[in-house]
């Protein structure tokens, strides 16, 4: 179902994503030194607007030139990837300005092992394996574990792994459009979730693709899943051998980071074609998932985006669908008909949106005609509601006294028509398999 979402939809909730990751940043960045930023996106711009004043210069200016490294870099053509270079430039514009004025990863976080050795930064042991029952609870003791427990948990857990799935595919499908390339949804499925059940027993919780990783990944040259394991790799050798240096990293250099981050995610010169060239239901759909985004979640976005979109298409496509008086075209009826003869064509669906309509139409047409021949070789697809729109109009003009025939039935609505209660009814209602039947 994740690839009916059209792109409007995506384009939409990945940039308020790219709205939402960028403004998260600006805190760090311009070193406000906000303790704690608000839940809603307008109430964060408000308190950011409030703490303009206490911008720090120095944490500015770390910023400032880290994303110039992250512009400049590209042009070079290395094939070392742009974020190490920023990192270390980032890192030598706060040690030239003076670390003590400057918040890093080491100032920022502290950890406390069991053993009771505490540091700063990224603690450099790995995870233990242990049974994950034995985890502690909110309450900071492990859970008693028994039937009842279980049961109060599976829903939830059936909401984790649907939410963690749906989030995935959406990444996979963002990740096609950049890529050009088709993703396998059992297969990334499937590896989630055996690593998801291995990650428990190393006190890990539940994870997803990440749309900001995995474009950021895309972006500077990973092109196969070996990514993923070299990216592995970088994190255990950063965590048992670079956590020391890894701490000296201004959070300015990594808000900076991510704002470029939030820039390539959100896709803005592709979002910028869409809004010039496609048609305005497209145009609101997108816009309507990019407010929604920003302002709630994503979730509450896609689902409005894609009832949005299924509605508009379902207009679209209602309105595709016409009748026509042929009974004077000579390609279709080669000899003239009588007066009170008529031929309609009708082309497209007969579904719900498009059959009153039409057959409204159709009245208004037949208004004096004593035989009518309905042309539906152009009928595609008839569903319940056509069938019951044609089964109306059939009804009132046999009441008023005229003959019908269908000609040329497609498969689908031929068999919709075989299920339902029309059948051939002597100088009323006709069945033929082409048009030149009908006519004679």
């Amino acid at each position: 179902m994740i690839e009916y979402i059209p792109e409007p939809v995506t384009l939409g909730f990945t940039s308020g994503i790219a709205v939402v990751i960028a403004v998260l940043q600006l805190n760090d960045f311009l070193g406000l030194h906000i303790a704690e930023m608000p839940e809603f996106f307008f109430a964060k711009l408000v308190t950011l607007f409030d703490h303009l004043p206490a911008i720090h210069t120095g944490e500015l200016v770390v910023g400032v030139v880290t994303l110039a490294s992250l512009i400049i870099w590209p042009k070079f053509k290395t094939p070392i990837p742009t974020y190490l270079p920023a990192a270390i430039v980032g890192t030598l514009a706060a040690f030239l300005w003076g670390f003590n004025e400057i918040e890093t990863i080491g100032t920022r976080f502290h950890y406390l092992l069991p053993d009771g050795t505490s540091g700063a930064g990224i603690p450099p042991v790995l995870p233990s394996l242990t049974w994950p029952w034995q985890q502690p609870g909110p309450n900071g003791v492990p859970l008693d574990w028994n039937l009842s427990l279980v049961i109060e948990l599976l829903p939830a857990a059936f909401s984790i792994a649907m939410l963690g799935a749906i989030e995935s595919l959406l990444c996979a499908v963002v990740l096609d459009g950049m890529s050009q390339k088709r993703h396998h949804s059992n297969g990334e499925l499937l590896g989630q979730g055996i690593g998801n059940l291995v990650t428990p027993w190393f006190g890990g919780i539940t994870a997803t693709a990440a749309l900001a990783r995995s474009a950021t990944n895309y972006r500077v040259g990973a092109v196969s899943p070996i990514a993923a394991i070299i990216h592995s790799l970088v994190v255990l050798a950063a965590i048992l051998l670079l956590a020391p240096w890894l701490a000296k990293i201004p959070m300015a250099t990594m808000a900076a980071m991510l704002l470029l981050v939030a820039w390539n995610v959100s896709e803005a010169p592709k979002a910028i074609k869409l809004v010039r060239q496609a048609n305005l239901g497209d145009v609101l759909v997108l816009l309507s998932c990019f407010s929604l985004t920003v302002i709630f979640d994503m979730v509450i976005a896609i689902c409005v985006g894609v009832v949005l979109a299924a509605l508009l298409f379902m207009r679209d496509i209602a309105q595709v669908t016409q009748v026509k008086d042929i009974s004077g075209v000579r390609k279709h009826v080669p000899r003239p008909l009588s007066e009170r003869t008529a031929v309609f064509k009708i082309n497209g669906p007969l579904f719900f949106a498009a059959a009153d309509r039409v057959f409204d139409q159709l009245e208004h047409l037949s208004q004096g005609k004593q035989k009518i021949i309905l042309y539906l070789d152009g009928v595609s697809i008839l569903d319940a509601g056509g069938l019951s729109a044609l089964e109306r109009f059939i009804e009132r003009r046999i009441q008023d006294g005229c003959e019908i025939v269908l000609a040329d039935l497609q498969f689908q609505p031929l068999k919709t028509v075989s299920r339902s209660d029309l059948t051939p009814l002597p100088n009323q209602l006709s069945f033929t398999a082409t048009l030149a039947e009908a006519l004679e």
